[in-house]
C-alpha cells in the first residue's frame, strides 16, 4: 500500500489493543473524528511523554466528540508492565510485527541522523521535560529508527488528515490536533 492521503479510506485492519483485545478498525471509530497517533514504542522516553500529555488532556479531545488511539511497536505484555497501575483514557494498538506500519507505509528513517533531522534541539527539550515529569528510557522494541505519523479520520473511516513525519519531532502538537477536530 502507498502512503494514505486525505480523501482515501483508512484500512479496516484487525488489530490487537491493550484494553479492548482484538478489534476491527471500523468498530473502533467514533461518531465524530478518530485520531490514530503512530509513534515508536512505550520505552521511548518522548513517546511515553506524548502518551502522558494526551492522557492529561484527553477530556479536551472528548469535548470535541473525538477519540484517539496510539499505535506502538510494543508488545502487549511490555505495555502492561510499563503501564502497571495506570489506566489510560484511550486505547493503544499493539503492532510488534510492524504490519500496520508497513501497510500504512510509515517508513523508518534511513539513519539515526535522519531520524533526528533538524529537530535535535526540540528533541532535547522534550526529552528534558519528559525526564522532569519522571520518565526514563525503557525497553527497546521494534525499529529504533521508526518515524511517527498521524491520521485523523471521520466516522466512516475517510482520511481527513494524513501526516507522515520527516523526522522524530515533525509531528502535530495536541493543540494543533485539537484545532483540526
Amino acid at each position: 500500500m502507498s502512503k494514505l492521503t486525505a480523501g482515501q479510506f483508512f484500512p479496516n485492519f484487525t488489530v490487537d489493543t491493550l484494553y479492548g483485545g482484538t478489534q476491527l478498525i471500523r468498530d473502533m471509530l467514533g461518531a465524530g473524528k478518530t485520531v490514530f497517533w503512530c509513534l515508536r514504542y512505550i520505552g521511548c522516553t518522548v513517546c511515553r511523554y506524548d502518551i502522558h500529555l494526551m492522557a492529561q488532556r484527553y477530556g479536551e479531545i472528548e469535548a470535541k466528540g473525538a477519540k484517539v488511539y496510539f499505535l506502538l511497536q510494543s508488545e502487549k505484555s511490555v505495555l502492561e508492565e510499563e503501564l502497571s497501575g495506570l489506566t489510560l483514557p484511550f486505547d493503544i494498538i499493539c503492532d510488534p510485527a510492524m504490519k500496520i506500519y508497513e501497510a500504512l507505509d510509515i517508513q523508518p528513517a534511513e539513519s539515526m541522523e535522519a531520524l533526528l533531522g533538524d529537530g535535535l534541539e526540540k528533541l532535547q527539550a522534550k526529552g528534558a521535560a519528559a525526564v522532569e515529569a519522571g520518565f526514563s528510557h525503557g525497553k527497546y522494541e521494534g525499529n529504533e529508527q521508526q518515524l511517527p505519523a498521524l491520521f485523523i479520520v471521520d466516522a466512516a473511516g475517510k482520511v481527513l488528515t494524513a501526516h507522515y513525519a520527516r523526522d522524530i519531532m515533525d509531528m502535530p502538537t495536541i493543540d494543533e490536533v485539537l484545532a483540526q477536530l
